[in-house]
């Protein structure tokens, strides 16, 4: 098959804690993303499982594997605190701006697309709404209550863990232990810890926003049932990866395994592959949004920094890395990417090459030297999305003296269909938006003066080379220096 040829594509699965070989059950594989709940806008910890599931999926698509990617839109059931209890996060979200929730469901969905199609994240192919699929919600819901898999309180309908011979596998939790401290709230009459809402009925006296009438009461249904039911509705009852952030692995996950296989009732594992990306970390901590205010993507756009260089800072880190956001960071990477797109707007137009065999077939009989960075980008990729050594390898052939112009354009499309940074047709003057001098931390404008001091001096002893190269250094930091009969000055382009 196809899909074999080059280097054997490894991922980390989760379940089972070990790098696996990739091997597709179906010509075509079934993705499922977890989604945004679309209560607020998205904060750039938000943005990194999108980035990471658009590399898989550009790792998939290089290795000539087709796939059928779902992203859902949690638009009801996600309570407060991600808990079994409590308001609905849309419904305390409407109140307290005063529109409907269809408003604000409407509004923050579109805000999480914009910021998608800002990092150059590819549309998944279908993106479901919960609250289109209640009824086939609570058919699933049923036929778990007719399994024997379920009981109910006042409260709802609930999942029996204990009957669940797996449960917590993917999170390592030791079920006797989970069921004395998995969860901090207390739910009247709630068996185990460990077990969780299907349905949430509604409380006494208390009318929801957002209501279904169900075997179990008018309600709604609970957070984790969503995604069982929309992914098997789209992808089948078994599909072969299902990726989300490394907190999903430890509650959502697992509660969604735990219905998926009872309501399946076979020895098959419902889902092969478990993906899941790390923290993103602000000042040594999550981000997370009931923290307080946290950072957005248009903040960054706001104080100049292009998009794509918050998609290069998360590529600079393997996705199963913690990542620290800083400015720092964030600088570097505006910083590397005004250099590689002043570098590569020389070779445009780039060829198409989005998978391995025809980058191969294009340079195999012509240039040595860009085969082998096409192998190399091969075996980065395919080293469970080792995006940093990739990243790395797009550099050294940029440096590389030996390689032809032709195969330098193959080896930078390839690249570039893997890392997903528009290099074939960003526009350099978008990547030049910086900040003010006046907002320059003093440790950049302490830098920024000691390269121009070391060029000063490098002019004063006629190293003009020394001279050329520091000026280079400039030009990618966006610093232009004009040289007065009292002396150089600075600012930013």
């Amino acid at each position: 098959m196809a899909w074999v040829k080059g280097h054997q594509l490894k991922l980390y699965n989760s379940l089972g804690r070990r790098l696996e070989n990739f091997t597709p059950s179906a010509d075509v594989v079934g993705m499922y993303s977890c989604g945004p709940t679309v209560y607020s806008f998205p904060h750039l910890g938000n943005m990194r499982p999108y980035v990471f599931a658009d590399t898989l999926r550009r790792a998939l698509r290089w290795k000539a594997i087709p796939v059928r990617a779902v992203v859902n839109i949690t638009d009801v059931g996600h309570a407060v605190a991600d808990s079994d209890t409590g308001e609905d996060k849309l419904e305390v979200a409407a109140a307290k701006e005063r529109r409907s929730v269809e408003d604000i469901a409407a509004m923050y969905t579109q805000s999480f697309f914009e910021d998608m199609a800002a990092l150059n994240v590819q549309p998944a192919d279908m993106y479901p709404r919960a609250s289109q699929y209640v009824e086939e919600m609570i058919a699933f819901a049923i036929m778990l209550e007719d399994l024997g898999y379920t009981y109910q309180l006042p409260s709802g309908l609930y999942f029996d863990t204990s009957k669940s011979p797996g449960y917590g596998d993917l999170a390592l939790l030791d079920l006797a232990g989970q069921r004395e401290t998995g969860r901090v709230e207390h739910v009247e009459g709630r068996k185990h810890n460990s077990d969780f809402a299907l349905w949430r009925a509604e409380e006494p006296g208390v009318r929801r926003v957002m209501r279904w009438k169900s075997p179990w009461g008018w309600g709604a249904p609970g957070w984790h049932l969503e995604c069982s039911v929309m992914s098997m509705a789209l992808l089948g009852e078994h599909f072969d990866v299902h990726t989300g952030g490394v907190d999903h692995r430890e509650l959502h996950h697992v509660n969604e395994i735990a219905q998926s296989e009872a309501f399946l009732h076979g020895d098959r594992p419902w889902v092969r592959y478990w993906l899941h990306n790390e923290f993103l970390l602000l000042n040594n901590a999550k981000i997370a949004k009931s923290a307080g205010p946290v950072p957005k993507l248009a903040d960054l756009v706001e104080e100049g920094y292009h998009p794509l260089a918050y998609r290069l800072f998360l590529l600079g880190g393997h996705y199963r890395s913690q990542l620290d956001f800083t400015l720092a960071a964030m600088d570097a990477a505006q910083a590397t990417l005004r250099r590689l797109i002043s570098r590569v707007a020389p070779l445009r137009p780039l060829p198409v090459v989005e998978t391995y065999e025809p980058a191969r077939a294009l340079v195999e009989d012509t240039d040595k030297a860009a085969l082998a960075y096409v192998e190399a980008i091969d075996a980065a990729i395919a080293n469970d999305l080792a995006t940093p050594k990739l990243l790395a390898t797009l550099q050294d052939a940029l440096r590389d003296q030996d390689i032809t112009t032709e195969g330098l354009r193959v080896v930078v499309a390839a690249c570039d269909a893997l890392l997903g940074l528009r290099l074939a047709d960003l526009d350099p003057a978008e990547v030049d938006q910086r900040r003010a001098a006046s907002d320059l931390t003093p440790e950049e404008v302490a830098a920024i003066e000691r390269l121009i001091g070391e060029r000063t001096q490098a002019r004063k002893e006629k190293n003009w080379p020394r001279a050329d190269e520091i000026r280079a250094e400039l030009d990618v930091l966006g610093v232009q220096v004009t040289d007065t009969p009292t002396g150089p000055t600075w600012q930013l382009r």
